[in-house]
This record gives structure tokens, sequence and C-alpha cells, in this order.
């Protein structure tokens, strides 16, 4: 079969090419923004005295999509969506921080039904201390890539011998009907399907839906407060596959399934639902045991 010349193509030249780093100044009240915009109750949170983990979306907000632009055709942009999320903590961030972040694209393969690939982010102080880094998987919507290259995110699949085994922790939240008005300015993230009904539903949206990583932002407080003490200095990694849209003035349930036990760290499997419909999916979570300073 000939090859269409013309039909747009990955760049895989564009793989390991590094952004401009964006320095970001965290302070007391943008934290305690993110944590009333997601709900929040921990203490800590809630007083701007630490982030709450997924607060490290902010700092590498302008450097996520930017290393796709460099191996993405620009004709299917326009399908791309955030299919999973995977954070590795080194220490939590804190207001008077000065952070610097950077992203590159790893990786990406093509499946029948559309292309993954690995976005790597690393958020640094400016002394050159690690805070955190991230593996973004985008999936590009209807688009075969048609081949694998490079590194793609580590996995967290949700183990099977877990199922049909009773959850260590199960909880219940809402999500308000204004909770995306809330969220948009605390995360600095205005995209329209999250704030304009028309806008969603040409999308072909059923209407406005939450910031997925506003539903992660739940998901991680469910977490620390069921099995990690409400002690963000414990967490080392949480990840999640976002598997269904979560619509404003919905009741989310998170079940949670203490996994194993490796070097003094406790991993633990979740899922989230609404209903009888798995929103988020693959949840990892890797808790330190003990109070650490």
């Amino acid at each position: 079969m000939a090859v269409d010349e013309q039909a747009p193509r990955f760049d895989a030249a564009g793989l390991g090419r590094w952004t401009e780093p964006t320095r970001f100044e965290v302070t007391r009240e943008r934290i305690v923004s993110y944590a009333e915009a997601t709900n929040d109750p921990i203490p800590a949170h809630r007083a701007g005295d630490v982030a709450p983990p997924v607060f490290a979306i902010v700092p590498v907000f302008q450097s996520l999509l930017e290393p796709a632009l460099e191996v993405v055709p620009l004709e299917v942009i326009g399908r791309v969506l955030h299919g999973e999320q995977d954070f590795r903590f080194h220490r939590p961030i804190r207001p008077g921080d000065v952070l610097v972040a950077r992203g590159t694209m790893r990786g990406y393969e093509g499946l029948p039904n559309g292309t993954r690939a690995n976005v790597y982010l690393e958020t640094r102080t400016e002394s050159g201390e690690l805070v955190n880094e991230q593996n973004v998987t985008f999936f590009v919507r209807g688009f075969d890539a048609d081949e694998r290259v490079g590194e793609l995110a580590p996995e967290h699949r949700f183990p099977d011998e877990l199922r049909g085994t009773e959850p260590a922790a199960e909880v219940t939240q809402h999500v308000d009907d204004d909770q995306t008005f809330r969220y948009s300015p605390a995360a600095g993230d205005p995209m329209p399907i999250h704030l304009d009904e028309e806008v969603a539903r040409a999308a072909g949206l059923p209407g406005i839906i939450a910031h997925g990583l506003c539903t992660m932002a739940f998901t991680s407080w469910a977490v620390l407060t069921e099995v990690a003490g409400s002690d963000v200095r414990r967490l080392r990694r949480l990840a999640v596959r976002f598997a269904r849209p979560v619509l404003p003035g919905q009741d989310i349930t998170t079940r949670i399934w203490k996994s194993d036990v490796d070097d003094g760290a406790t991993r633990y499997a979740y899922e989230t639902t609404v209903d009888d419909d798995v929103v988020v999916k693959d949840g990892l979570a890797v808790v330190a045991e003990g109070s650490e300073g």
C-alpha cells in the first residue's frame, strides 16, 4: 500500500527536547485557594502550611502541553485528551518555595483507536533540589501514529487479585455545582469545556465537566485522610487513569485496597466511581510508614 506523504505524522525527532524552564513562586494564599477549590479538609492544606499533592500540577501547567507541540502534528492537537497522571514526590511543596519546571516528550505508541504519548515533567527548586516528577499520558483520539518510539509512562494497573475483596476504606465525596468555576482560577486552567456549557456540548460532552485533576485531587485527600494520617509528607507516588468525565453535582466514591508493602512503604490500589460507572481507574498511592520530619 502506498504511503500518503501528505498525511500528518508524529515527529520522533522532537522527543527529548526540553521546554524552556518556567519559574513559579509558591504563596500561602495560592495553596489555600487550591485546597478550598478541591474541598480538601486537611487542616495543614487549608492553612497553607503545605500544599496538597495535586497542587504539584500548578507550577508545571505552562510546560504541560508544550512538549507535545514538538512531536504531535498540529492537525490533530485538537484531539488530545489527558489520559493518565502519575506523580512521584520527593518532598512537599511549601509556601515560599521558588520552583523551576520543565518538560519533554519521551515516547509514543500508535494504537487502532488513537495514539498515547508520554510527557515527562520535573520540578526543582532554584538551587536544583528535585521536588517532584510527573509522567503525563496524553491520548490522541482517532489518530494511529503506526509505530512505537521511545519510552512510555510506567505502569500502575489495578491488581487483578484484589477484585472481589473488601476495600480497606471507602469515601464518598460531593462535587459541587460551582466546583469548576472555583477550580479553574485556583489551578490556572481556563479550558472552556469546564466553564462554558455551549462549548462543552459542542465538544460532544453532556455539559460542563469537572477538571480531571480536580477529581484526582479529591481522590488524593480521600487517600491521605484514610490511610496516611492526613500527612502529605508520607505520600511518595500518586497515579491514576481517567476513565470517564465527572459532572458537577455528582457524588463520587473512592474505594481503596491495601496492595503490598515494600521498603518501608505501603502500596494502595484504588478506583473511583459515580454510581456504577468507573471514572478513575488504575489508581495507585504509595505511602511511607510513620510520620516524617
